[in-house]
């Protein structure tokens, strides 16, 4: 693996918030292609985080340094394509703090507050095809080039027992971890994972295969806690299909289509899920009963619905949805929108191919179900806002591309990995595959895995106390 130039810090601003955090914010300056230092450069940002201790005796300038060289954990979030929240509004921040560990969030690029992905810069780039070139190069394999130059930024005036780092990979962001330990093992002291344990021997095609099976019980699971929804989900999807043109505008550009409408499972996967989707269901039939005509969902329900699709914010999740799954393997077909396929040959999703005839094909008394954590050709037709449908063109060809520069995962290297490595994985997960992620813990040399179906994909955050705990009794070696 060719070696990692350092990355340039460009700023450093520190702030303390009373009695609580000291977070000191970065922009760093790296290769937009570290394959190519010199086509250009991109920022990150960061946000490091360590404790604001107030001892009775002030601390001596050799034990204020000595803080600053904590060893550090470094977040990866999931996604892909979402920047980090607020330190201190982080689950893992007191948590991390209290193990002797200094935090650093760094947003990936092209999300959060590092050189952003949007319509207006991706189309900067050129035609369609140097577009989906640009893209590319916003793939885990360059996420990870970007943490190890920041590590070696960061760490370059460390003792060598502390350059390592610790690495926090939720989802997405678990997919980065096993990437990283793949290419640059030596950058990394431990490793902690939580749903996210890569299909690594799997095409796009066999996730979809086994996640829409996952979707299919948690439809089960809604309309069995809600079955007034059987009728309500019906009605909703028949008023929008005899809207003119089957479409209603939604307040950011985009347009409320049936099939649109059934992407909200997404939500299912989640503690709460099928109660927030509910929610929504409830309020859109309650503008329904409220207007004389019934024509009309009020615009904050529309907003309350747009907030519950917000590809067209968050472009990357969309773009490069498929694209995580991609293989550099010779005969390797391409993406293709795998989710679609996969869906639209399933009858419960026929919806994807004509929502119309199948609404009227089948029984009132059968419910409609919800896709879930999946991308389709719809979302760049514009109905999920004039930001992906701008980019469409680019989609396509990254859907089409059927060899890519690298492969994202080195499986001989994590057959024979040496770094610890703790995951907490989901039963009843339904963004990552249990069965499949079960394949890809049998891969790793020394990995320690809590199994659970006690949670779902987002426990980190809505059972944050529990999987935590059970990571660190994992990682301190508790049980024998």
């Amino acid at each position: 693996m060719a070696a990692i130039q350092a990355a340039r810090l460009l700023s450093r601003r520190a702030h303390v918030l009373p009695g609580q955090l000291h977070i000191t914010e970065l922009f760093f300056e790296v290769p937009k292609n570290h394959a190519r230092p010199d086509a250009g450069t991109l920022k990150l940002f960061g946000r490091s985080v360590r404790k604001n201790d107030r001892p009775i005796v002030p601390l001596s300038a050799a034990d204020l340094a000595a803080k600053e060289k904590l060893p550090y954990l470094v977040y990866l979030e999931g996604g892909p394509g979402f920047g980090n929240r607020e330190p201190q509004n982080h689950s893992l921040t007191q948590v991390a703090l209290s193990r002797g560990y200094q935090l650093l969030f760094l947003d990936y690029r092209g999300t959060g507050l590092s050189t952003p992905i949007n319509a207006d810069s991706v189309l900067a780039q050129g035609g369609p095809q140097e577009q989906a070139d640009y893209l590319k190069l916003f793939r885990a394999n360059s996420i990870v080039r970007d943490l190890e130059a920041v590590r070696l930024c960061l760490t370059q005036d460390f003792d060598d027992d502390k350059k390592a780092w610790s690495i926090f990979g939720q989802s997405f962001g678990g997919f980065v971890s096993l990437t990283y330990l793949s290419k640059y093992p030596q950058g990394l002291r431990e490793a902690f994972l939580t749903g996210g344990l890569a299909p690594i021997n799997r095409s796009a095609d066999d996730v979809y295969a086994a996640t829409f099976q996952t979707v299919v019980r948690r439809n089960v699971a809604y309309y069995r806690k809600y079955p007034e929804d059987v009728a309500s989900v019906r009605r909703i999807v028949s008023h929008i299909l005899s809207s003119p043109g089957g479409a209603i505008p939604l307040p950011s550009g985009g347009s409320l289509t049936a099939p649109l409408f059934l992407t909200l499972g997404i939500a299912f996967g989640a503690h709460g899920g099928l109660d927030e989707v509910h929610s929504l269901v409830l309020r859109l039939t309650t503008d329904l009963d409220a207007s004389p005509t019934e024509g009309t969902f009020t615009r904050a329900s529309l907003a309350a619905f747009e907030s519950q699709i917000a590809f067209d914010t968050h472009p990357i999740y969309a773009i490069l949805h498929e694209a995580i799954y991609a293989t550099k393997q010779t005969g390797a077909p391409p993406t293709n929108w795998a989710a679609y396929r996969a869906g639209k040959a399933l009858l419960p999703y026929a919806w994807l191919a004509n929502p119309q005839g199948f609404l009227q094909s089948t029984p009132g008394s059968e419910p409609l179900h919800f896709s879930g954590e999946m991308v389709f050709p719809l979302h760049f037709s514009g109905v999920a806002g004039p930001e992906l449908a701008r980019m469409r063109e680019a989609a396509e060809l990254l859907a089409s591309t059927a060899e890519w520069d690298e492969d994202l995962y080195d499986e001989e290297q994590l057959r024979r990995n040496e770094v610890p490595v703790y995951a907490a994985s989901y039963v009843d997960d339904m963004y990552v595959d249990f069965g499949l992620a079960r394949e890809t813990a049998g891969l790793i040399k020394g990995i320690k895995v809590r199994e659970s179906n006690g949670w779902y994909h987002d426990a980190v955050r809505s059972r944050s106390e529990e999987v935590f705990g059970a990571l660190f009794k994992l990682r301190d070696d508790v049980m024998d």
